[in-house]
C-alpha cells in the first residue's frame, strides 16, 4: 500500500516529475514547412519591421532591428537552410533569442514566416533525427514530435545559430560579428 502524505510532499514530487518529463516548444513556420526550438532560449516574438539592411553582408543576414536600443543582428532562418529568402508577408515575426557564446548573453533575431504554438511534449515522444530527407543539414535537427499525425523538425538551436559558424560564414570573429567589436572613440562635439 502507498504512503500518503499529510502534507503533500508525495503530490509536489510527482508534479516535479512530471514538469521534468515535458519540455516546451515554440512551432513555426518557414515557407510552408513546420519547425519548433525549445522555448528556454526565446525572449520573445516581435512583428516584422524596422529592419535596416546592412551591406556586403552573406544572403542569411537581412539586417539589423532596433530592439529598445540594442542592435539586434536578424538571420533569415530559410537562408539558413540554403532556401530562397523569405517573403515579408502579414504574419512574418521575428523571434529574438538570447544565446550564449564565450559566457555573455547575445541577442539574435530569427526571421520565420508565421508562429504557429507553443506545444508541451513529453521527453518520450521526441523521436531521434533522420538521418536523411528531413531537407536541411542533419546536425541542425535535434528530434522530431508528431503532433496530429504530422512531424515537425525540433531545431538544435545551438547548431542553426553557432555564432561561431556564422561569424566564419561572415569572415570575421564571433564577437565582431554580433556587435561586440572594438569600440571607436566617440565623437567630440564642437562648441
Amino acid at each position: 500500500m502507498p504512503s500518503v502524505s499529510l502534507n503533500g510532499e508525495s503530490a509536489r514530487k510527482r508534479q516535479q516529475e512530471e514538469v521534468i518529463e515535458s519540455r516546451q516548444f515554440l512551432t513555426f513556420l518557414v515557407g510552408t514547412e513546420s519547425f519548433a526550438m525549445p522555448i528556454a532560449s526565446i525572449r520573445e516574438i516581435i512583428e516584422f519591421g524596422g529592419l535596416t539592411e546592412v551591406p556586403l553582408m552573406p544572403e542569411f543576414l537581412r539586417g539589423v532591428i532596433n530592439l529598445r536600443g540594442s542592435v539586434v543582428p536578424v538571420i533569415d532562418l530559410s537562408v539558413r537552410f540554403g532556401r530562397a529568402p523569405t517573403v515579408v508577408a502579414k504574419r512574418t515575426c521575428v523571434i529574438i533569442m538570447e544565446l550564449i557564446q564565450d559566457e555573455q548573453m547575445l541577442l539574435l533575431g530569427v526571421m520565420v514566416d508565421a508562429v504557429s504554438a507553443v506545444l508541451s511534449i513529453g521527453v518520450d515522444s521526441i523521436e531521434p533525427r533522420p538521418s536523411f530527407g528531413a531537407g536541411i543539414r542533419a546536425d541542425f535537427i535535434e528530434g522530431m514530435i508528431n503532433v496530429n499525425e504530422r512531424f515537425i523538425v525540433v531545431l538544435d538551436v545551438q547548431r542553426v545559430l553557432s555564432v561561431d559558424e556564422l561569424a566564419s560564414l561572415l569572415g570575421m570573429s564571433a564577437e565582431d560579428a554580433l556587435g561586440g567589436g572594438p569600440v571607436l572613440p566617440a565623437q567630440t562635439q564642437q562648441e
